[in-house]
């Protein structure tokens, strides 16, 4: 009976280190393509959640537990840079007047080096 609990075990170890994989992929594109900067610290907390159900899935492999530890450390870790990005996020959208999911033309994978406000009808900037 127990080495059919190993071998349960071993086969749900692989589709979780599997799953997670194809977690990890799509949140790369996520961070990859945005579009929006919002967009991209969302992706960048998710990625270090995958890291945690790493670490987590490892755990449980090797039974060697104190990895629990590292993935605590981690998640705390995770959410400081979560409110940091947030704090950046507000304070980036209050001197600049835009929204803080509002897309940034010329930035990362839109082509151009500078990143400027999109104009907004209404304000003075191009449609």
């Amino acid at each position: 009976m127990e080495a059919l609990g190993q071998t349960v075990l071993g086969f749900a170890t692989m589709i979780a280190f599997a799953c997670l994989l194809v977690a990890f992929a799509f949140t790369v594109y996520r961070l990859m393509r945005g579009p929006s900067f919002a967009d991209r610290v969302v992706a960048l907390d998710f990625l270090m959640l995958i890291g945690i159900g790493f670490i987590t899935v490892k755990a449980v492999v090797s039974s060697e537990y104190s990895y629990i530890d590292v993935a605590i450390a981690m998640a705390l870790v995770g959410f400081l840079a979560t409110v940091a990005f947030a704090r950046y996020i507000y304070r980036r959208a209050q001197t600049t007047g835009m929204e803080p999911n509002e897309e940034l033309e010329g930035g990362p994978g839109h082509g151009g080096a500078a990143a400027k406000p999109a104009g907004r009808p209404g304000q003075g900037g191009e449609p």
